[in-house]
């Protein structure tokens, strides 16, 4: 059985699915593992990929969820990016969002903040 922080991020990463497809994106992967670290998310809007970093707080105590995307997070998250576009041979148009989930588990309407191209 997954602790509760494993089971509040997998929620979260639900969440933040359910948003991108609503938006139209088709989705092509989740939970993408590269020696650089895991994707949370990777969409197709068109001709563009999309890689999403989701960030899930209960509250803002420590933090809002945008603002754990840190510096050396980025860089991680860069070299995981690259990594896959390079593995898959994908030649167009990309960037990186971050989707900001705020709420308690199982919540049937949090908050969610959606980021456009927070790296590059």
């Amino acid at each position: 059985m997954k602790k509760y922080p494993q089971r509040f991020g997998a929620w979260g990463e639900s969440v933040a699915e359910e948003k991108i497809l609503a938006a139209g994106f088709e989705l092509v992967g989740k939970n993408v593992r590269t020696p650089y670290g895991e994707i949370d998310l990777i969409a197709r809007s068109g001709e563009t990929m999309i890689f999403f970093e989701v960030k899930t707080r209960s509250t803002d105590e420590f933090g809002s969820p945008e603002e754990a995307l840190n510096f050396k997070k980025q860089e991680h998250l860069l070299h995981a990016v690259m990594y896959y576009l390079q593995e898959v041979d994908f030649q167009g148009e990309w960037r990186v969002d971050l989707i900001a989930v705020r709420g308690k588990l199982g919540q049937q309407q949090p908050e969610v903040e959606w980021f456009e191209n927070v790296i590059g």
